[in-house]
This record gives structure tokens, sequence and C-alpha cells, in this order.
């Protein structure tokens, strides 16, 4: 499986982004898919998951009730659509194929086995 994100860009604090990300290859449809970010000196952190079926999402605390994940099995896209965007959010996103088909272990990034080159989201204040 292959992965590339895109929709990344500068945005002011409050502002929206969609990232997408599209997945060719392999047994995109039969894993769950996620995505993570990075900022600068820091760990690549978990962001949202969601399950082959769409029918389950997993969010970090920090992110939800903002953020929304989302599928396209038939187009073997994912995507990230991102409002009332922070400062805090500014990073490198990248989506991932999980090696599972349920959203367990999620959180880590060892449940994941493909993913993109990543696309820069910087939030300015």
């Amino acid at each position: 499986v292959q992965a590339v994100e895109s929709g990344g860009g500068l945005v002011q604090a409050g502002g929206s982004l969609r990232l997408s990300c599209a997945a060719s290859g392999g047994t995109f449809s039969s894993g769950a898919m996620g995505w993570f970010r990075q900022a600068p000196g820091k760990e690549r952190e978990f962001v949202a998951a969601i399950t082959y079926s769409g029918g389950s999402t997993y969010y970090i605390d920090s992110v939800k009730g903002r953020f929304t994940i989302s599928r396209d099995n038939a187009q073997k896209m994912v995507y990230l659509q991102m409002n009332r965007l922070k400062p805090e959010d500014t990073g490198v996103y990248y989506c991932a194929k999980s090696r599972y088909v349920s959203l367990n272990n999620s959180r880590t990034t060892t449940a994941y086995d493909y993913w993109g080159q990543g696309t820069q989201i910087t939030v300015s204040s």
C-alpha cells in the first residue's frame, strides 16, 4: 500500500483545512486507517483513526469536536477535516494503514505498516 497526503498549508488560527490521503495497491480496504502528526522536536503523535467500515472512529482529546476522520473505500481515500485550528495543531501530518481491522492499539505507531510522506500544516496565531 502506498499513501500520499495532500491538503496541507498555512492557515490562521480558527480556520479550517481538509487533508486527503490517497492509497494505492495492497489491502487498503481491509485495515483501519489513522492520522498522526509530528511537531518540530516532538515525537509523532496519534490524532485520529477509523475502522474499515467507517463505523467507528477514535480521536485524541485535544481534537475532539474539531477534527473529523472519514474514508471512501471505493476511492481508496481517507480524509481529515480540521476545523477551529489552533497553533498547537501545527506539524507534519501523516496518514497510515493499520495492521488491524479494529481500532485496537490505534494510538501506537507500531500498529501501522504503511505510511505516507506527510503534509505540513502551519497554524498562525
